[in-house]
């Protein structure tokens, strides 16, 4: 037991435990130690071994942990059990009162110094910020929980490795945010630490930036392997809630293990729940291939189930960002009306810190559709914007065909010099189609 108290700490445990229960040192041994071993033992001169821990802890009516560090035995379960009510809440898109749930959480496991508990909390929180648009405040959790498992095999970190790395990529981090994923990706597959939950979590998380970057090959690749590791679930939400209520009886009835099997499983199909809107995300980036190959009935139906999917989350952030991508379906379907009124509804809810890019498409997409209409001077201004908006981000091949387009409204407008203006600055930023500074593609997992 690495976490157990010093002797002392246990030695005073034990004689308070032994005089509130009415024994003699002799009593308390018998029949397997002597009263001088007991003696010696509270006065804190010999670190007890686990079978003499477990002895004194039946003969005095308390679980071994319990005498061993200190904590009820029921603290940490019944804290697991709060952790996956939290998660439910969570899943079921009510984050500000998971936030309330997980900051309750947070403080008693620092109390007790439950360090996975900790961490659990702090993800949640970080989950938390990623659906309300915290972002900074979420990488700050996400940072702390990783610290917490600083000992934990990479794979217990994964989670709140692809937390930091989403919340870099929504504020415009675009280059960072892959770097964070693709490292963590190829240790996980040269290893061989083949875990379904995690390598989704990564690939799903990598195909947004990888899009914003041009870098459509390996999007479409890490959308393919997420498809393929996703779990088959039919209504995890049913199960887990029946395994949550099976542990609240265990617990009462002090079957401890058993409550916590339970939970085990219950948190398991809540990280399912949460795995949804990774799982949106190969429906949105399946969307996306289709509107290139100009199928664009077969993108608005894949946008709109996977549209559906984080709805159903209340993935307000994400949510925004796909209703811009099949906004641009919609228009290429002649449906520009419709279009303008998602962009419209959505862009309060994008800014230069949460969501820059999809921002800037909002406005390049709104732009068009005033110059198709003949209202230049409402198209340049949204031009404009989108260009303020790409220069931060540090999109690329975004920023280029932007100058073409403010270009040539420029031009036909009769204000040449202006128009030359944007094109030498889309020429800076041009790139080779698909390309991008990104290094090697990390190893790829074993299917």
């Amino acid at each position: 037991m690495g976490d157990r108290d010093e002797p002392g700490t246990i030695g005073r445990r034990v004689q308070r435990l032994r005089v509130a229960r009415g024994l003699t040192q002799k009593q308390l041994a018998e029949p397997v130690y002597t009263p001088a071993y007991v003696s010696t033992l509270e006065a804190g001169r010999v670190r007890p071994s686990d079978e003499a821990l477990r002895h004194l802890a039946d003969r005095l009516g308390v679980e071994f942990d319990e005498l061993a560090t200190g904590r009820p035995a029921r603290l940490v379960t019944e804290l697991r059990l709060r952790l996956t009510e939290a998660q439910r809440t969570l899943a079921a898109g009510a984050a500000e009162t998971a936030v309330e749930q997980y900051t309750g959480l947070l403080a008693e496991a620092e109390t007790h110094g439950l360090a996975e508990e900790q961490a659990a909390a702090l993800l949640g929180l970080g989950e938390c910020c990623l659906e309300t648009g915290e972002l900074e405040e979420g990488r700050g959790y996400f940072e702390r929980a990783e610290a917490r498992l600083a000992d934990a095999p990479l794979t217990a970190r994964v989670p709140a490795l692809r937390g930091r790395a989403v919340a870099h990529y929504l504020a415009g981090e675009l280059r960072y945010a892959v770097y964070l994923l693709e490292s963590t990706l190829d240790e996980l597959n040269r290893s061989g630490l083949h875990d379904p939950d995690a390598l989704l979590l990564l690939y799903s998380g990598a195909i947004g930036p990888y899009m914003d970057m041009g870098a459509h090959a390996r999007a479409a690749q890490a959308a393919e392997f997420a498809l393929a590791l996703a779990p088959q679930a039919g209504d995890p939400a049913l199960v887990a809630r029946m395994h949550r209520s099976v542990a609240r009886t265990l617990l009462a009835e002090g079957r401890l293990a058993e409550a916590d099997a339970s939970l085990a499983k219950a948190a398991e199909l809540y990280r399912g729940l949460r795995l949804r809107t990774e799982l949106a995300h190969c429906h949105w980036m399946r969307g996306y291939v289709y509107a290139q190959n100009g199928e664009l009935e077969r993108a608005e139906h894949e946008m709109r189930e996977a549209l559906h999917m984080l709805s159903a989350n209340r993935a307000a952030l994400y949510s925004s960002q796909l209703t811009v991508e099949l906004a641009d379906v919609l228009h290429r379907r002649d449906r520009s009306g419709e279009a303008a009124e998602l962009l419209r509804g959505v862009l309060g809810g994008l800014s230069p810190e949460r969501g820059a890019v999809h921002a800037a498409a909002a406005h390049r997409l709104l732009g068009i559709i005033a110059e198709d209409a003949g209202r230049t001077e409402e198209a340049e201004e949204h031009y404009v914007r989108a260009l303020s908006l790409l220069e931060r981000a540090g999109a690329a091949g975004d920023l280029a065909d932007l100058c073409r387009l403010l270009g040539d409204l420029l031009r036909r407008g009769g204000r040449v010099e202006a128009a030359l203006d944007a094109y030498r600055t889309g020429l800076g930023h041009r790139t080779a189609p698909g390309t991008t500074t990104l290094g090697p593609a990390p190893a790829q997992p074993q299917l």
